[in-house]
C-alpha cells in the first residue's frame, strides 16, 4: 500500500490526501496572520475562498495580489497551497470518473498534475526569500514532494515541519506514510505510534501501524493492530476498507483462504469503488479455482484502475485458466505495454 500519484491518491487513499489535508488545512487556515492592512485584504479573502472550496477563484485573487506584491512571502505561500489543492482537486475529481478513464487523456493529466505541483514548490521557494515558512508550509511542501513520488525530500520536510510543531498528529501520520514507503519500517512505527498519542482510536492510524509491523515482518503483530482497527470502527456507519484489505491481504499470504473471504468482502461492502479490495478478493476465489468469481473480482478491478499493469496480467491469467485465449492474449498485451510505460516510484525501484 503505497503512495502514488493515482491514489490521491491514496494523499490521496486512502487516506492519505484529500480529506485530512483539507481538514487540517481549514483550521490553519485560521492560524496564519490575519493582516488588518487594508493592502492585505485580498489575501484574507483569497484565504476564505480556499476555505470555501473555490479554489479557481482563490488562485486568481492571489495571483492578482502578486502582480503588486511580488515580495509577499504570505503572498507566495498561499499560492503554494493553492496549487496544491487544486491538484487534489483535480485528482478526486478523475479518482471518482475512473470508469470512463482514457489512457491518453490520464497521461495529459498526469503530467499537468506534475507541473502544478512543481510550480507549487516554487512559490514556496520564492516565499522563503522573504520569510521562513511555517510547520503548516513545510508540511505541505512535503506532501507535494510526496505526490511526486519524491519520498526522501518529502521525509526531510515533514521532519522540519514537527520541529516547528511536534504536535501536529496529521504530519506524525504523513512521516509513517512516507517512512513506510522508503521501507524504513522501524521508523515508520515509531511515528505512527507518535501519531496515536496524539489522536487515540485512530483507525488509519492503527491500520498503518500494522502494514509497517507487517513490513518487518512481525505477522502476529500486524494482525492485532488490524484486528483492534476494525474493532474501533464496529459501531460507525462510514467505516475504512483499510483494515479489512490488510487482514484479509495477510490471511492470503498465511494461505487461510475461507478466514479471509469475509474481510475482503466486507470491504468491497464498505468501498466497492476500491480496486485493491476487488484485487484481493480475486486472488482468494483463483487460489480457491473459483475462476468465474475471480473473473468478475479482476475485471472490476481493472476497470476501476485501468492503468495498473499487474491487474491486467491477472486477469490474463483468469481467462487462460477458463480457456479464453484470445481474451487472455489481449490483457497479457495490454499489461506489458503498460508496463513498458510505468514510471516506478522510488518505493518501487
Amino acid at each position: 500500500m503505497r503512495f502514488s500519484s493515482a491514489l490521491v491518491l491514496a494523499l490521496v487513499s486512502a487516506a492519505f490526501y484529500g480529506q485530512d489535508v483539507q481538514s487540517s488545512a481549514s483550521s490553519s487556515i485560521q492560524e496564519v496572520q490575519s493582516p488588518s492592512d487594508r493592502a492585505e485584504q485580498p489575501l484574507a479573502d483569497a484565504r476564505l475562498l480556499l476555505e470555501d472550496g473555490k479554489i479557481d477563484q482563490a488562485e486568481r485573487m492571489t495571483r492578482d495580489y502578486l502582480r503588486e506584491h511580488s515580495n509577499s512571502a504570505d503572498g507566495h505561500f498561499l499560492l503554494g497551497y493553492v496549487l496544491f489543492r487544486k491538484v487534489q482537486q483535480e485528482q478526486a475529481a478523475a479518482l471518482s470518473d475512473a470508469d470512463n478513464a482514457n489512457s491518453t487523456d490520464a497521461g495529459k493529466k498526469a503530467i499537468a498534475r506534475e507541473e502544478s505541483l512543481k510550480a507549487s514548490l516554487a512559490e514556496f521557494t520564492e516565499g522563503a526569500r522573504y520569510h521562513p515558512p511555517a510547520a503548516f508550509d513545510l508540511k505541505v511542501v512535503a506532501l507535494d514532494y510526496v505526490l511526486l513520488n519524491d519520498y526522501a525530500d518529502a521525509d526531510k520536510w515533514l521532519s522540519r515541519s514537527l520541529k516547528e510543531n511536534a504536535e501536529d498528529s496529521e504530519t506524525w501520520y504523513y512521516l509513517g506514510r512516507t517512512k513506510y514507503n522508503e521501507n524504513r519500517f522501524e521508523e515508520a512505527i515509531s511515528a505512527f505510534q507518535q501519531y496515536l498519542k496524539l489522536d487515540p482510536k485512530s483507525v488509519k492510524g492503527e491500520d498503518n501501524l500494522g502494514l509497517a509491523f507487517q513490513g518487518l515482518g512481525r505477522t502476529e503483530d500486524a494482525s492485532a493492530a488490524y484486528r483492534t482497527a476494525i474493532s474501533w470502527q464496529k459501531q460507525k456507519l462510514d467505516q475504512d476498507s483499510g483494515p479489512f484489505i490488510n487482514l484479509g491481504s495477510l490471511l492470503l499470504d498465511q494461505n487461510q483462504l475461507q478466514q479471509a473471504l469475509p474481510y475482503l468482502q466486507q470491504a468491497i461492502s464498505i468501498a466497492p469503488r476500491e480496486p485493491r479490495a476487488h484485487e484481493q478478493l480475486g486472488k482468494a476465489y483463483e487460489r480457491l479455482s473459483e475462476f468465474t468469481k475471480a473473473q468478475g473480482e479482476f475485471e472490476r478491478a481493472v476497470q476501476l484502475a485501468p492503468e495498473n499493469f499487474r491487474l491486467h496480467y491477472m486477469l490474463g491469467r483468469i481467462y487462460q485458466k477458463e480457456g479464453q485465449t484470445d481474451r487472455a492474449k489481449l490483457e497479457f498485451d495490454r499489461s506489458a505495454a503498460l508496463r513498458a510505460k510505468h514510471r516506478p516510484t522510488e518505493a518501487e525501484r
